[in-house]
């Protein structure tokens, strides 16, 4: 049995193009597929049920916060950005003030945009392992635009907060997380996604 995420490493000689990583991502349209800034790809089977569930509870209250709030727009997991580093991951929710998502053309808005999210967050499922999520959240912390970041780890009933700069703040077993100032007056309730 495969444990997920499977990482294939890829010789120099073969790597894609930002473009053929797409059209890769696309033919395997069931699996969530990320490339980090050495080429490497992780491939990771679908969530299960519940965490499934867990995600659109979290993406849920983050697009109702963002429609009324009105100066930005959010993404499910299934959205994919090139960071920088030239890594191109898709966090479980992310979000993106108007103004900045404006700035990118309409074709680098339909693929993987050359862009990191404000926000970003990560929602550990039973089959991930901590550490390379904990790494996952502090490179979205190097990149430029960045502001917050969120990791909520289910199992241990704790989130992980991180900011640009700053070390990371773990809260255990909260009701609410607060995203103010970056996302003013959003606060994610924890109670449907313990």
């Amino acid at each position: 049995m495969i444990s997920f995420p499977l990482v294939l490493r890829i010789p120099p000689s073969m790597q894609m193009t930002s473009e053929q990583f797409f059209d890769f991502c696309q033919e395997n349209r069931d699996l969530r597929i990320e490339r980090n800034q050495l080429g490497e790809i992780s491939i990771m089977s679908p969530t299960g049920s519940e965490t499934g569930n867990r995600e659109g509870n979290i993406f849920g209250q983050l697009w109702v916060w963002s429609e009324e709030d009105g100066t930005g727009i959010t993404f499910s997991p299934s959205a994919g950005f090139t960071l920088s580093t030239g890594a191109e991951r898709s966090p479980d929710a992310s979000w993106i003030k108007l103004e900045r998502w404006n700035a990118l053309s309409p074709n680098q808005q339909q693929k993987f945009a050359p862009i990191c999210p404000d926000f970003v967050l990560e929602l550990r499922s039973k089959s991930d392992n901590l550490d390379p999520l904990k790494d996952k959240m502090n490179e979205y912390m190097r990149e430029p635009g960045v502001q917050l970041g969120l990791l909520i780890d289910r199992k241990h009933r704790q989130v992980y907060i991180y900011r640009p700069g700053q070390a990371e703040e773990c809260l255990d077993n909260p009701e609410t997380i607060s995203c103010e100032p970056v996302l003013p007056g959003f606060f994610l309730k924890m109670s449907k996604v313990w």
